[in-house]
């Protein structure tokens, strides 16, 4: 059985400042997870911390994304770590932070080989840094990571771009308009936003997912868990509330399947803001739940 590693990436530097504070307080959430029971309860063999960077709101002229040096510096750091956990054939808890998190993580499996992504989230996340008012690369991860945006962000390394629009499934956005999805629609990514993903079947994306992985032999996939994917009344503790969501029954019917499957290399968690959860009661049901899931790999 694989070891779980767990790698704490408590960055907001994708994220802008909101009405309710000055400085994003994602970057709390790994040490907020810790203290609420989850490294406990999932028993890591190591655990990597990389250093939370300088908060700022710097928008950098040139890709039109805030902080972009900054996010590219934090991204190659968390794929070396992600590397070498990879060649260790460990299983991957990567603790966000923002959703600027994705564009670490899918370098990393870039430069091991073939990969997909179960992109689990609110929102799409796959626009152009001019067509997003923050200019924060958290609301544009997944566009990055399918190589579309400016190539400092996009092509790291010489590495873009990092997965192939192909092998992405994007679901359970719930922003419902036209101007918004066109982009994902436009792309060669699968798309489930929530409505659809409930009329066509939880249970079906999930397979549908699994049988490309397996046809066109990948050596592996990575899940991508923004918690403003869940109902607004189970997980409010998010900068970007809507109404609905998924239930944590449906989160379980989406992530048990995929993560019991040897091909699933590791998830990763962004969002939740520990400064929107004061007495935590919205975490410790998020721990039990995700406990639960990751238990199930037996």
């Amino acid at each position: 059985m694989r070891k779980n590693v767990i790698i704490e990436c408590p960055t907001n530097l994708g994220l802008a400042q909101s009405d309710y504070a000055i400085e994003p307080g994602v970057k709390r959430l790994p040490r907020w997870l810790e203290r609420h029971g989850l490294h406990t309860a999932i028993n890591p063999s190591v655990v990597y911390v990389i250093d939370t960077p300088e908060y700022t709101m710097d928008l950098d002229t040139t890709t039109q994304v805030r902080n972009a040096n900054a996010i590219i510096t934090y991204a190659k750091r968390q794929a070396d770590i992600i590397e070498k956990e990879l060649s260790n054939n460990s299983f991957l808890i990567v603790l966000g932070g923002d959703c600027s998190v994705l564009i670490g993580s899918v370098l990393a499996l870039k430069k091991k080989g073939r990969y997909g992504l179960f992109f689990l989230d609110g929102h799409t996340d796959y626009m152009l840094p001019g067509h997003l008012g923050t200019h924060g690369a958290a609301g544009i991860d997944l566009a990055i990571a399918c190589g579309v945006g400016h190539p400092y962000l996009t092509n790291i390394d010489d590495q873009g771009p990092y997965l192939e629009e192909e092998m992405v499934f994007c679901v359970g956005n719930r922003e419902y308009d036209l101007e918004y999805e066109r982009p994902i629609m436009e792309s060669n990514v699968t798309y489930y936003p929530l409505n659809q993903l409930r009329d066509y079947g939880l249970d079906n994306v999930t397979t549908d997912f699994l049988n490309i992985v397996e046809q066109q032999e990948l050596d592996g996939f990575f899940i991508h868990l923004d918690v403003d994917v869940l109902n607004d009344q189970i997980m409010p503790a998010v900068d970007c509330r809507q109404e609905d969501g998924l239930s944590y029954e449906e989160l379980k019917q989406i992530l048990i399947p995929l993560i019991k499957t040897e091909k699933c290399i590791g998830v990763e968690i962004t969002i939740l803001d520990p400064d929107l959860d004061s007495t935590g009661v919205y975490t410790k049901e998020f721990i039990q739940n995700m406990t639960n899931i990751i238990s199930a790999r037996g």
